[in-house]
């Protein structure tokens, strides 16, 4: 039987918006809407949205607008972006949408913005913009957080979002996003999903170099992991295997549609994939509530952090509602009623 832990958390979900292998886009869109719906009402505290291009198995391409999508066929649960690739879009731009959904929805909004490009060179340059735009990542944080504050002989006026309370989070899976976050007293995530490497120290040196801000007084952390749950540890594993396929679709230049699961992953990848892989989604917790909790409870109780915001990018839309359902079995998370 699981042991209860003392202290919970709040828990988040991270869609990718995955296109299922042999489906399309309006399908992906139709199912994130669900996906929201049901973290909403099992009582996950965000539904957090990422920004992708150029990839086949990924519909959340237009972030702003999705989210926009989600808002309306939702009520309560905050709603945001994990995150906006600020170099991709001038900060204008970015609080003029985040304005206008905070607008319309309140103060559910979050805004989470990362530095990487979030997808390959081409596009980028496509995206009208350059790889020396990333260095301006600071600057740009600020100008973007400058454009809420009241009116105030602002030159530029970001209609309509001066003076509304839309919270910036800084994204990352390195020691520059920790310190940008701590210097600057914003919220931090670290994407330790797909790049745990660096996790602790990146926590670590953003708690002790944190500097109160009118923003937020105490350090505040929210780290990413995989979390995939099931009936049995062998549907979990069997499900888990689609995320498995895409990882390495991606490694080898051909993004693809979410694969369909398959019984035997050992047959799909190399021994250098599969290492490559089990590195990255180290932090992953597949199986069921009883054999997941006591590895969860153990990455919880080292690393710390104020919130988890876990993902499910697989195949099988019923095997990731399933999921979100029984997280409450867990009895590791301070759930919203």
């Amino acid at each position: 039987m699981m042991t209860k832990t003392t202290k919970q958390i709040p828990i988040s979900f991270l869609d990718l918006v995955p296109v299922p292998e042999g489906s399309d886009a309006k399908n992906a869109l139709k199912q994130a809407v669900t996906v929201a719906q049901t973290a909403e009402q099992v009582g996950f505290n965000r539904y957090w949205l990422a920004e992708h291009h150029n990839m086949r198995g990924i519909a959340s391409t237009a972030t702003s607008v999705l989210l926009a999508h989600i808002g309306a066929h939702t009520s309560t649960i905050r709603i945001g972006s994990g995150g906006i690739m600020l170099p991709n879009h001038a900060p204008l731009v970015v609080a003029e949408q985040f304005g206008t959904l905070a607008t319309l929805y309140g103060e559910r909004i979050d805004l989470g913005v990362g530095r990487a490009p979030g997808t390959d060179g081409a596009t980028f340059r496509a995206l009208r913009r350059t790889m020396n735009d990333a260095e301006n990542f600071p600057q740009d944080v600020q100008e973007l957080m400058h454009y809420f504050d009241p009116l105030d002989n602002q030159t530029v006026t970001a209609m309509p979002a001066n003076g509304l309370n839309v919270p910036v989070w800084i994204l990352g899976s390195s020691l520059f996003g920790a310190s940008l976050a701590a210097a600057l007293g914003l919220p931090y995530v670290f994407a330790s999903h797909f790049a745990p490497q660096m996790l602790s120290q990146a926590v670590t040196l953003y708690r002790e170099n944190f500097k109160p801000s009118r923003y937020l007084q105490q350090p505040y952390v929210m780290v990413a992991s995989n979390l995939l749950l099931a009936d049995t540890d062998e549907e979990a594993a069997y499900q888990f295997t689609s995320a498995q396929q895409s990882f390495v679709n991606l490694r080898r230049g051909k993004p693809s549609q979410m694969p369909k699961p398959i019984e035997n992953i050992d047959a799909f990848w190399t021994s250098a994939e599969k290492y490559m892989v089990e590195s990255s989604l180290a932090i992953s917790f597949v199986g069921t509530p009883d054999s997941v909790k006591p590895k969860l409870d153990h990455f919880l109780e080292t690393i710390r952090p104020d919130e988890l915001i876990v993902t499910c990018n697989i195949y099988d839309q019923q095997a990731r509602l399933n999921s979100l359902s029984v997280v409450k079995a867990l009895d590791l998370f301070s759930l919203n009623s």
